[in-house]
């Protein structure tokens, strides 16, 4: 089960008909929770994230228009905002982080704090890649396979050095 599908399946069992948590406090804590494995999981992509976005910018502007999905434009321009306010968010967390007292480490009160926040504002932005980021591999199925230039096989080539003379 994703982070999104197990927060969904959380809050829908934690909150009533309109939408208020059962209990504050540990739905609160729940929240957290998912901010925090979000976070986590786009550490994963962090570095590769601005390559795979420009690539796919890149292949959707030299797609035919038959090809192209209209929705694919708008996702994109959402993923690349995404991705502005999560640098911008990065780097506020690690000035931050730099700030904080040297006695701060994980583990305690505030430090465990601050970096709640930071997952707290950026969770938003990591869901939006969540929620659109299978866009980029759309994109690249849809991208026709650039021409081979490979040689040709070696079947068909003459070996080097040697000249293929024909039989009489």
């Amino acid at each position: 089960m994703t982070i999104l599908d197990a927060w969904n399946t959380y809050s829908d069992e934690h909150t009533d008909l309109d939408g208020w948590p059962h209990d504050t406090h540990a739905y609160g804590h729940r929240a957290a929770r998912r901010d925090r494995e979000t976070a986590e999981a786009f550490e994963t992509v962090r570095d590769s994230a601005q390559h795979l976005l420009t690539t796919a910018e890149n292949q959707f502007a030299a797609l035919p228009a038959r090809a192209v999905q209209h929705r694919w434009i708008w996702q994109l321009s959402t993923l690349r905002a995404a991705l502005e306010q999560l640098d911008t968010l990065h780097e506020e967390w690690l000035a931050t982080r730099d700030s904080l007292p040297a006695d701060a480490k994980p583990g305690t009160a505030v430090f465990d704090d601050a970096l709640a926040e930071y997952h707290g504002e950026a969770w938003s932005y990591l869901d939006d890649w969540a929620t659109h980021g299978h866009v980029i591999r759309e994109i690249h199925t849809a991208t026709p396979p650039a021409p081979s230039t490979s040689p040709r096989s070696p079947a068909s080539a003459a070996a080097p050095g040697r000249t293929t003379t024909a039989r009489r």
